[in-house]
């Protein structure tokens, strides 16, 4: 049976992990008499079951001696076009390659929920943990803590531990800024989204890079939070301050308000000032005027995810994190040149 702790909870294998500072991996070598765990390493861990009076269950025995063929993943954030078309081509690929995938997602990014997260997943025997993470905390929960499997990040930082895999954000946004440069505009103005966002991070990055790279000052960058709604009260507030030449938003659900609010106004789209989203979602080339848009290659970084999966568990010789994919710049109506 297992055993309670101080509190009259049940100890499991995952909290003597955490209070001998090792892997639950480490600990089952150690409950099973395994070879290659260093002297010091294993009387830390005896001495954590003795000080949670930890007896292992017969599952706990078997937690990692077996393959599942099985994958966690936990899905950060909301479940938005970008999110939900890299989640399912992670599924194709997946499967393709013979594994299923236990999927969970936390309503928050509180370092205990995502640990529990995936602790419940280690619980079903995954082989490796992909996480697709929108914000830093999500990568910052995992950064100290060796899962005892193969650990994928799926983020637009490089923080923490484990692998990456990405698309280039930051050369996405200088793409968006060096075009509305191009066509000859000066007053280049941002709508970003949330702080804490790692995607609204480097694209506000990459926008205020362009704009100090050619030498000029950028003002402050306007937050959103993803919504249309905030795209479009966002807009309101700056044509009540004047027009600007350009718009660089940060996701097209927010362009999309600011171009109801330049309608709004009585002015047009892009005769007054020119618009760019990002993200090209399906819906871009349908807006009024459609959307000059960076696009992502959501599918290809799905199937990156598991090839990086495949390559940990395999330990195939081969490159685990590609290079960074640099988004497209599609142009469409919502850009033209400048008229002075």
């Amino acid at each position: 049976m297992l055993s309670a702790d101080d509190h009259g909870r049940v100890a499991t294998i995952f909290d003597v992990a955490r209070l001998a500072g090792v892997s639950h991996q480490t600990v089952s070598r150690v409950l099973n008499d395994l070879p290659n765990v260093r002297a010091a390493t294993k009387e830390r861990v005896e001495q954590a079951i003795r000080q949670l009076n930890y007896v292992p269950s017969q599952a706990a025995r078997a937690l990692v001696t077996r393959r599942s063929r099985t994958i966690g993943l936990v899905a950060t954030g909301l479940p938005d076009w970008g999110p939900s078309s890299i989640v399912l081509s992670f599924n194709r690929s997946a499967r393709a390659a013979g594994y299923a995938v236990v999927s969970a997602n936390p309503a928050d990014v509180e370092g205990a929920t995502l640990r529990s997260a995936a602790e419940m997943l280690i619980r079903q025997s995954v082989e490796a943990i992909v996480l697709l993470a929108s914000e830093r905390g999500a990568l910052d929960a995992f950064a100290d803590w060796d899962l005892g499997i193969p650990f994928i990040a799926i983020a637009s930082e490089a923080r923490g531990r484990g692998v990456r895999v990405t698309l280039d954000q930051y050369a996405g946004a200088r793409r968006a800024v060096a075009h509305l440069q191009e066509l000859g505009h000066r007053d280049i103005r941002h709508i970003a989204g949330p702080v804490g966002s790692m995607d609204a991070e480097e694209r506000l990055r990459g926008w205020r890079d362009a704009l100090r790279d050619a030498g000029w000052h950028p003002a402050e960058p306007l937050r959103g939070d993803w919504t249309s709604t905030s795209g479009y009260e966002i807009g309101r507030r700056l044509l009540a301050e004047g027009t600007p030449d350009a718009v660089f938003a940060s996701n097209d659900q927010m362009a999309l308000g600011l171009l109801h609010a330049v309608q709004e106004a009585g002015l047009r789209v892009p005769d007054d000032l020119s618009v760019v989203g990002f993200d090209d979602v399906p819906d871009a080339a349908h807006f009024s005027p459609p959307l000059t848009s960076v696009r992502q290659d959501f599918t290809a970084l799905g199937q990156e995810a598991m090839a990086a999966v495949l390559a940990q568990i395999t330990d195939e010789d081969t490159p685990i994190a590609p290079e960074p994919r640099v988004p497209e710049l599609i142009v469409r109506a919502s850009t033209r040149p400048a008229l002075r």
